[in-house]
């Protein structure tokens, strides 16, 4: 691939420019950060230590963890470094990477958590042909799609990016480097940037978003319809809510962000929709999933006093 690029490096402008309220910012994100490494990590640990939790369920949370780590870690420490370095210069191969990463981990997210939306749908509606429908290969299959499908999306946009001519000025109006601010700082055409941000990109956002909708119609119309117990329906309800909660969350920041993108939108727009499903998400995730599940509060409590009493011996 031939480099068009003179720009050799870029400038990451970050959240602000205010010293003051950058020593403000720093020790935030750096908390948030550290919360969402412990909260997601303990998820994947309870996951795999309590035998209880060995389902299509919780095989499903786990990669949803796993990618909240990831994926908070593509831009966080970028972010952080930022509040203390002046000026935050990545290089272009650096800047073309975190772009990679970050639309393949994000891609990779949403997909999963249509994917989680199924899943709940099959236990709920069919209980009974679950475990035949719901076993372990269909399960890997789903995860190992998912993820693949979330790597050539990142690449795509990482391939068409690194077409781009950039002949200068070379700052970011970001806190790492995303598509949309680049187009703006590109010499050359965007069409095909913009084809992809809005057809590919917007595709797998609401395609994801419609597969979920779809579930939940089934669920909530199979909930009403099949169940007469009010306790009984609150009880399965209850077990796709945590999901609903962390969908709603996501979409609604993502599909605000890239259905019909632009490259001249508002930066600061921008950067608060994506440190919201950045930053902000991969913490509340492990919040929602525990707090409103009780096998994943027993099972944490167990693994706990399990550690202290190897502990004292």
């Amino acid at each position: 691939m031939e480099n068009q690029t003179e720009v050799q490096d870029f400038i990451l402008l970050g959240l602000t420019n205010d010293h003051q309220m950058q020593h403000i910012l720093f020790p935030f994100f750096l908390l948030l950060y550290i919360a969402s490494l412990l909260g997601n990590r303990a998820i994947v640990a309870v996951a795999q230590a309590e035998p209880r939790l060995h389902t299509p369920m919780y095989f499903f949370l786990s990669n949803l963890s796993w990618l909240d780590i990831f994926y908070s870690t593509v831009t966080v420490p970028k972010m952080l470094n930022g509040f203390l370095v002046d000026p935050q210069v990545i290089s272009f191969l650096g800047c073309l990477t975190q772009l990679h990463f970050f639309y393949f981990l994000g891609s990779t997210e949403g997909i999963l958590l249509g994917v989680m939306a199924f899943d709940r749908y099959v236990a709920i509606c069919n209980p009974l042909r679950y475990t035949v429908i719901m076993n372990k290969w269909v399960c890997l299959l789903l995860a190992g799609i998912t993820w693949a499908i979330g790597f050539v999306h990142g690449l795509m946009h990482t391939v068409v990016t690194s077409r781009l001519w950039f002949c200068g000025p070379n700052h970011v109006q970001h806190f790492f480097c995303d598509v949309k601010p680049l187009l703006k700082l590109a010499c050359s055409s965007t069409t095909l940037n913009l084809i992809l941000i809005n057809i590919v990109t917007g595709s797998i956002a609401l395609g994801s978003f419609l597969v979920t909708l779809l579930s939940y119609f089934y669920i909530i119309s199979f909930i009403v319809s099949k169940i007469q117990s009010w306790a009984s329906r609150w009880k399965s309800f209850s077990t796709c809510a945590s999901h609903l909660t962390v969908v709603v969350l996501m979409y609604v920041s993502v599909l605000s962000n890239y259905m019909l993108a632009s490259a001249g939108e508002s930066a600061e727009r921008e950067i608060i929709t994506t440190l919201m499903y950045s930053a902000v998400t991969p913490v509340l995730n492990p919040l929602i999933f525990t707090l409103r599940n009780q096998d994943v509060k027993s099972a944490l409590k167990k693994l706990m006093d399990r550690k202290l009493w190897s502990r004292r011996i």
